[in-house]
């Protein structure tokens, strides 16, 4: 307990988006956040003996620093290498693969006609999915925006014509966009996994071995399913 929560109280930062998905969580009518990072935090406090207590970002990158920062104890991030060295990297859950959502309006088909002058380009600022989208494009900037929120609404209204973001994601919020697509291929592959502060080891062997039991033991699994994503895979 006091290795992974020193207050005595495990601090656990998770990313908010319209929709609960294998990394973003969603507000319930009460105002409390749900979903699968939610979800296995509470799984992670429990068995250490010790309540939870949330503090919800808009961007993985303001939680990232949170955690390096020591405001929270932990918290499940997508890895790259700048964010390894912000904070300790330990096991993971889910491969998670980034793409484009295009609106119907951009006429965008695929991955090359997003990298064309005048295409608008949007991330989420601060993450790895803009990191790897700017790395991956030649003739085009990403903008970047604080919050998923405010992403999905200029995808929405035709401000941007592509938004970065991973592909779990983005089948949710393209479903809700009439008219707009999820793009084949990939320009970014990695892992979610368990994030604690700098010099944390001990606490980072801890989360990580609950995660690897919490994998065998299918509470990850009954995570993914309690949102709707029965057809998203556990790592292994």
């Amino acid at each position: 307990m006091s290795v992974l929560a020193p207050s005595g109280i495990l601090r656990f930062g998770v990313v908010e988006a319209p929709a609960a998905g294998v990394f973003f969580v969603a507000r319930g009518a009460d105002g409390a956040p749900f979903g699968v990072t939610v979800d296995l935090a509470r799984g992670l406090a429990a068995a250490a003996g010790v309540p939870v207590a949330f503090t919800v970002f808009p961007n993985s990158g303001e939680c990232t620093e949170a955690i390096h920062a020591g405001v929270v104890d932990a918290g499940f991030m997508p890895v790259d290498a700048h964010r390894a060295s912000r904070v300790l990297f330990g096991a993971g859950y889910y491969d998670l693969e980034s793409t484009y959502g295009v609106t119907g309006a951009s006429g965008i088909t695929d991955m090359a006609e997003v990298d064309r002058p005048g295409v608008r380009v949007a991330g989420i600022a601060d993450t790895t999915t803009i990191r790897a989208a700017g790395r991956s494009l030649r003739h085009v900037v990403p903008e970047a925006i604080r919050g998923v929120d405010e992403a999905v609404a200029r995808l929405r209204d035709g401000t941007i014509d592509a938004l970065a973001v991973s592909r779990d994601s983005l089948n949710q919020i393209c479903a809700r966009i009439p008219g707009s697509r999820v793009l084949a291929g990939a320009f970014q592959r990695t892992v979610i996994s368990v994030a604690v502060p700098p010099g944390r080891e001990a606490a980072l062997g801890v989360a990580s071995a609950w995660l690897e039991g919490a994998k065998r033991d299918g509470t990850v699994r009954r995570a993914f399913d309690a949102v709707g994503l029965e057809g998203e895979v556990v790592s292994g």
